[in-house]
């Protein structure tokens, strides 16, 4: 009898212990704008259970199942009176039962109005994987197939969230103001998980990088040293391993009823009046890559999952802004609900999207408060400026002697900013971690390079700085990922090089390293290059020239692309200038009266005085 007995229990507990394998989010906050909470649950025929919901100031509302009997979506109503502590959700089913929590939370004071980053900010793109390993311990975990293996462009080299800590003065005091690190969540893949964006669990931190309260603190201690952090966020795909690809919660969850099919990458269906549905749907629809299946937001669930889990990591974790990977493949009116509901929890937050597009009017159709004639409404506040970033690499590189060549494709481009609802919070780069390297790009040429961040640093919009271009990192000519992502030198031990410690670099990187930490705390307090207005001439001659100015202080910046040095004539720019004026370069000091001298393939940031 007794053994019957420790049977039966025994069969008891393995029920109790499998009627919960997922419950997300697991915390949430009172006195969010929207009072409104889904609860997703999964478990071994959970929708075979009773819940019961009882605490003050939090109703169960509605319960949700699916056509697979293991999950639940229970609609919560949590109201401004209810106090933080364990909510329990109790679950039953004849003699089996079992409690799950959800932990509410107060939410810090002014929350709702935190700051987002803006133009006065510098954001430093970086590879988590790549950048500085603080923490050996956690480079291979048990149940994780992606071993370390530095010595594979697609492998995983070691950094961490260990790394990112120790460095924050390194990146605080080379001038930079906001850090955006590649996706951290847990990629549980079986290769090539090192860049982040095949997500296994959106709301965990993959434990190679650390943990959930390391993030947290990472970002606590970034603000404590000035500098803000931006979250990198993946709608429109997981990663093929995610815990839900073996068991989805239906037939519509993931887009092709969970089956590869590619997309088209036809971005400009989006806004096509004249696109085919087909071709629409291939593009939102379709996956990536194998690896990546396409989540469908048109289903509801999915939809209120995503938004949630975006609302959770910024109060989570106290944001100040968000990069969106991929914009475009989302489906639309999702990206509309997503951006109007973020926005309407965090007003002041700054979220920029990822369309890859060289044409100024694909990039605008995205942007908050543009005007689009399809009635198209988006809240995202701004976008990465591809365009700028192609109209500066050929600026640079073409012969301005050649007609519609040089930089006036950067005039051009500027020139059709109208299009843009607000060009100012746009993100200018120079490079990025899907491209070549910006050294590469430009054949080596160190003149060249200080000539476009120079751009990149005193034109219009936010400025995104690419980790090692400080040191003028390169890449091969043949795009590779892996390499274009190399190891940040002095992020491991025994590395000879330094870049944290200034130890050991060639003469090329001590110089690329401090002429960046030069012009950025120079920008630092330079508001006419953050709020300031923008005028520019037409190149001429070789010289683009343009200045930025407020009512406060004036900048004349000047390039000369030519392998000799100009004498720059004041007459054309008597309209922006005083009768007798005089000039400071800002970065070297240099004085100059009635006329400046720009150095052969350089360029001049003056003061006005």
């Amino acid at each position: 009898m007794k053994k019957l007995l420790v049977i039966l229990l025994i069969i008891s507990l393995k029920t109790y212990g499998q009627a919960i394998e997922h419950f997300e989010p697991a915390s949430w906050w009172i006195g969010m704008k929207n009072p409104k909470l889904q609860v997703l649950i999964h478990g071994k025929d959970i929708s075979t259970f009773s819940l019961n919901v009882n605490y003050p100031g939090v109703k169960l509302v509605k319960i949700n199942k699916t056509e697979n009997p293991n999950y639940l979506f229970a609609d919560l109503l949590i109201s401004g009176n209810a106090k933080p502590g364990k909510v329990p959700f109790n679950f039953s089913k004849g003699k089996i039962k079992t409690e799950y929590f959800l932990d509410l939370k107060n939410r810090k004071p002014n929350s709702a109005q935190r700051e987002g980053y803006s133009p006065k900010d510098v954001i430093y793109l970086l590879t988590p994987d790549r950048f500085a390993n603080g923490d050996p311990k956690n480079d291979n975990i048990s149940g994780y197939p992606d071993a370390l293996n530095r010595a594979k462009d697609y492998g995983r080299h070691g950094g961490d969230i260990a790394g990112i800590r120790k460095n924050l003065d390194y990146i605080s005091e080379m001038g930079f103001t906001t850090i955006w690190p590649m996706p951290l969540e847990e990629n549980k893949m079986n290769e090539a998980s090192y860049h982040g964006y095949a997500i296994t669990d959106f709301y965990k931190i993959d434990p190679r990088y650390g943990s959930n309260d390391d993030y947290q603190n990472m970002v606590k201690e970034s603000k404590q040293k000035g500098l803000k952090f931006i979250r990198d966020v993946v709608l429109n795909h997981c990663g093929l391993n995610h815990w839900w690809m073996t068991d989805l919660p239906s037939k519509d969850w993931i887009n092709n009823e969970g089956k590869f099919a590619p997309t088209n990458h036809q971005r400009e269906v989006m806004h096509d009046p004249y696109a085919a549905k087909t071709d629409v749907d291939k593009m939102t629809q379709g996956w990536f890559v194998t690896a990546m299946p396409d989540m469908n937001q048109r289903n509801p669930f999915m939809a209120n999952y995503l938004i949630q889990n975006t609302l959770w990591w910024i109060e989570f974790a106290d944001l100040d802004g968000l990069r969106i990977d991929t914009y475009p493949y989302s489906d639309k009116n999702f990206l509309s609900v997503w951006s109007k509901a973020v926005m309407d929890e965090y007003p002041k937050l700054n979220m920029v999207g990822e369309e890859w597009s060289t044409r100024q009017a694909v990039t605008a159709y995205w942007q908050k408060g543009q005007m689009n004639r399809d009635g198209y409404h988006s809240y995202l506040p701004s976008m990465m400026d591809f365009p700028l970033n192609n109209a500066l690499i050929e600026g640079l590189k073409e012969n301005d002697k050649d007609w519609g060549k040089g930089m006036l494709k950067l005039y051009q481009c500027l020139s059709d900013d109208y299009l843009y609802a607000n060009p100012n919070n746009l993100v200018t780069f120079f490079d990025n971690h899907d491209m070549n390297r910006i050294y590469t790009q430009l054949d080596e040429d160190k003149d060249l390079l200080k000539m476009g961040l120079a751009v990149i640093f005193t034109t219009r919009g936010i400025p995104q700085f690419f980790y090692g271009t400080e040191l003028a990192m390169t890449s091969p000519k043949e795009r590779n990922d892996g390499l274009i992502r190399a190891d940040l030198p002095g992020g491991w031990e025994g590395d000879k090089v330094d870049v944290f410690q200034n130890k050991n670099l060639s003469p090329l990187q001590s110089e690329m390293r401090e002429f960046v930490k030069k012009l950025l705390n120079w920008r630092k307090s330079a508001t006419a290059i953050h709020n300031g207005k923008l005028i520019h001439f037409a190149p001429e001659d070789g010289i683009y020239s343009y200045f930025r100015f407020n009512e406060k202080e004036k900048y004349f910046v000047v390039l000369n692309k030519n392998d000799k040095e100009a004498s720059l004539s004041l007459e054309r720019y008597k309209g922006m200038l005083p009768i007798k004026p005089s000039f400071e370069d800002v970065l070297d000091g240099g004085q100059f009266q009635n006329e400046v001298k720009i150095p052969a393939k350089s360029f001049r940031i003056l003061k006005v005085k």
